[in-house]
């Protein structure tokens, strides 16, 4: 486990962060970064064993077991946070739901999936966040997708979701600006994470998958986690305090294809 390092230059000391969908993938990634600089970090999840693999990455790392598509979950994260550390600096919504398939295939569970997960739990998140932001004139980061603003055959519901999100974000942006409260998107990429195994694809299907991002990625690879938790936390600092509304996409070029 690792132990705090001298952190008193860092923006992020004693400050407190919620990460959702902390027990794998960017979310573990991003916990851990935002850890190491100092801050005091609240993942959540729905499974109880992956966030206490993250907590075992360093100490400054707790969690709550948590479905964030239920409003009183949402709200449950929120206590958390408040009860064990009294505020809450910067939310990052980052749990999110990938289905895959035709327009034929569709169901109605498919949708709700998608659009409870990648929409409706931002949304209750920061809902019940907003008081708390608004005394530390706080951060949003929504993690929307490449695919949120490029169009992309089999992934259209997945798409319209993340799309949604990322004009939540620029609403967001200005309807809470004058709270002093920023909010922005970070839009990974093909980055190497469990999301394709999670959607229930077979290995054959995901390994094909996987070879056909990467030769439409320009810089020729898949991300990695870290790559994108290295933005959400740059992109979060309070320092960077001229940015709000913006959508980054972290995909290595592939947006620009």
């Amino acid at each position: 486990m690792s132990s705090l390092s001298d952190n008193n230059a860092s923006p992020y000391l004693d400050k407190v962060v919620i990460v959702t969908g902390g027990g794998s993938g960017i979310g573990r990634a991003t916990a851990i970064r935002f850890a190491q600089k100092g801050a005091r970090v609240l993942i959540s999840g729905r499974r109880a064993e992956a966030l206490a693999e993250t907590m075992r990455l360093h100490s400054n790392i707790t969690s709550v077991v948590a479905d964030i598509r239920l409003e009183t979950d949402a709200a449950a994260v929120l206590g958390n946070a408040i009860d064990l550390y009294g505020r809450v600096d910067v939310l990052i919504n980052n749990a999110g739901a990938f289905v895959a398939g035709p327009l034929e295939t569709v169901t109605a569970n498919v949708v709700r999936e998608l659009f409870e997960t990648n929409v409706f739990g931002p949304t209750w998140l920061s809902q019940t966040a907003l008081p708390h932001l608004k005394t530390t004139q706080g951060s949003i980061i929504n993690i929307s997708s490449t695919f949120g603003h490029k169009a992309s055959p089999q992934i259209a519901l997945y798409a319209a979701s993340k799309a949604a999100l990322e004009q939540l974000t620029r609403c967001w942006a200005l309807e809470l600006a004058p709270y002093r409260i920023r909010v922005n998107a970070i839009a990974p990429g093909p980055t190497e994470t469990p999301i394709l195994e999670r959607a229930g694809l077979p290995p054959a299907v995901i390994e094909s998958v996987k070879r056909e991002e990467v030769a439409r990625t320009p810089l020729g690879r898949r991300g990695t986690p870290e790559e994108i938790a290295q933005w959400i936390v740059t992109l979060a600092d309070p320092t960077v305090s001229w940015i709000t509304g913006q959508v980054l996409s972290v995909d290595g070029g592939l947006s620009v294809t």
